[in-house]
């Protein structure tokens, strides 16, 4: 019996070879994440692909860059499961799901940029020019597309290596992304020269370029790390409550939470004086606006201690018939006055409310919590008498735009206050605070973070994590931050580089389609 007919042509056209090669880069990049966060295998992820990708078709480059970003965005957030049935209370089923539908968006991007890659190859464009504009213009878009989802941008993963992450200041994580992206070009080409045994000038003359590059970035995040840090001292003292997500909105455990915070943060002030003092995202698990015993607790906590105090909890405004409701940040002031609140401005989606949900009916949030949030209407510097802060809340910190925004209004110090409970002990509250890194940078000021269930941490305006608590551990985390600047050239310009990249790429895109190679 003849079988050939059963057999699927578009998958016989590409050898298993290369789609074994497209998932090894799936692969490399999801390891160069935290965890295990092995940061040099970025340098090369891209390789087996670009391998693999070469002498095909732009459809079959398609599927190879598609099978990749599944492997690569399957393995970085496999975390999502997690969310969705720990949390969410859903089947497995529903969060596998959830998971594939995700990745397989996100897969799109990687497949996109192979597919117009080789159509520009084909019309004598080359490679180094086109694959580094467009994997950064697309990581770019993919920031704002479909309400952003910024998560594991390329140059996240070298949070760690800080002569190299200070060009943040400049061009932002993006910029980073961009050195990455040629690097895996330059080695791909250099893999590619060797392998098929003929002189390659090109290889010789893009590794010397993207040395000279390499030498040049790390000269200035070496200058960089030695410029003094001017600003006023600043002592903060960090409370990680590690408060069960199955009990933290029941009524009947208020009381037990507020003892805890109030325990841990007696000991926290007792251990060192503090300027600030934070507790995580709603840490406060009712509104304070109304619940007044508590409320005066916590006033009384903070006149107590003689410190300001910054807690999350829910609001809610009235206008008219209507009622909006907030996730929102508190301060108070050493005497127990509320000096100001600041709104959670970027909602998860499908998690504190449901995108188009009048056309979603169906859909549900995940996240059982007090209603439908609504964003916060404008960004809220607020002084705590010593300096400005800026209030991030949950995954507000991997928006580098929001970061920027807070401290062009004043802030001179960056607050994050979040509940990484729902990821459970997953790789996710690492990759949450890898991100985070780069808002101190990028910006020259120092950003503290306080998390329900860890991981809370100080970074100062040069990236350096000065300290970090486990996870699912009540802790307190004492220090002393300076009050950064906030004048740097990414902080006056934001994304301009990005901006070029994506410029760049839809020029690369638009010759790609209508050019021809004479």
């Amino acid at each position: 019996m003849d079988y050939s007919r059963f057999r699927l042509p578009h998958l016989d056209a590409v050898p298993w070879r290369d789609y074994l090669l497209s998932i090894l880069s799936g692969a490399l990049l999801a390891l160069s994440f935290p965890s295990p966060g092995i940061s040099p295998l970025a340098w090369v992820a891209f390789v087996p692909l670009l391998l693999a990708c070469a002498r095909k078709s732009p459809g079959e480059a398609f599927r190879l860059g598609f099978i990749s970003g599944l492997a690569a965005y399957a393995g970085i957030l496999y975390w999502i499961t997690i969310v969705v049935t720990a949390y969410g209370k859903l089947p497995w089923i529903v969060s596998i799901g959830v998971l594939s539908m995700l990745v397989s968006y996100l897969a799109l991007y990687p497949a996109a940029v192979v597919y117009v890659v080789r159509r520009g190859e084909d019309r004598g464009i080359s490679l180094l020019v086109s694959f580094p504009l467009l994997w950064v213009g697309l990581e770019y878009a993919r920031a704002f597309l479909i309400t952003g989802f910024p998560w594991a941008s390329l140059g996240y993963s070298q949070y760690r290596t800080l002569p190299l992450i200070q060009i943040a200041d400049v061009a932002g994580v993006y910029g980073l992304s961009f050195i990455i992206a040629l690097a895996n070009v330059v080695f791909f080409r250099i893999v590619r020269g060797f392998a098929s045994r003929e002189p390659a000038p090109y290889p010789v003359k893009s590794a010397l370029f993207l040395l000279v590059l390499l030498i040049a970035t790390v000269a200035y995040g070496f200058n960089r790390l030695h410029v003094p840090e001017n600003g006023a001292p600043f002592k903060v003292a960090l409370i990680q409550g590690n408060i069960d997500q199955n009990i933290k909105w029941d009524p009947e455990f208020q009381e037990e939470t507020v003892a805890i915070y109030e325990r841990l943060s007696r000991k926290a002030c007792a251990a060192a004086p503090a300027d600030l003092l934070v507790w995580p995202e709603s840490a406060a698990p009712f509104y304070f606006q109304d619940e007044a015993r508590y409320a005066a607790r916590i006033k009384g906590l903070a006149r107590e201690l003689n410190t300001c105090t910054v807690f999350g909890s829910p609001a809610y405004e009235k206008s008219g018939e209507s009622l909006k409701y907030l996730n929102s940040a508190f301060l108070l002031s050493p005497w127990g006055d509320v000096l100001g609140r600041s709104d959670k401005i970027h909602l998860v989606p499908f998690g504190e409310y449901v995108p188009m949900a009048s056309f979603l009916p169906f859909v549900h949030k995940i996240v059982v919590g007090i209603g439908d949030f609504t964003p916060g209407a404008q960004v809220a510097a607020l002084d705590t008498g010593k300096g400005k802060i800026g209030i991030l809340v949950c995954f507000e910190g991997i928006f580098p735009e929001l970061s920027r925004a807070y401290v062009r209004a004043g802030s001179r110090l960056l607050v994050n206050i979040t509940n990484d409970a729902w990821f459970g002990r997953s790789s996710a509250p690492y990759q949450h605070l890898s991100m985070t890194v780069f808002r101190a940078v990028e910006n020259r000021v120092p950003l503290v973070r306080a998390a329900n269930t860890g991981i809370t941490s100080i970074i100062d305006s040069k990236g350096h994590i000065r300290g970090m608590t486990p996870l699912f551990r009540e802790s307190v985390l004492n220090g002393e931050v300076r009050l950064g600047e906030g004048e740097t050239f990414y902080n006056r310009y934001g994304d301009i580089f990005a901006w070029g990249c994506l410029g760049g790429a839809l020029i690369v895109a638009a010759l790609a389609f209508t050019r021809r190679k004479s």
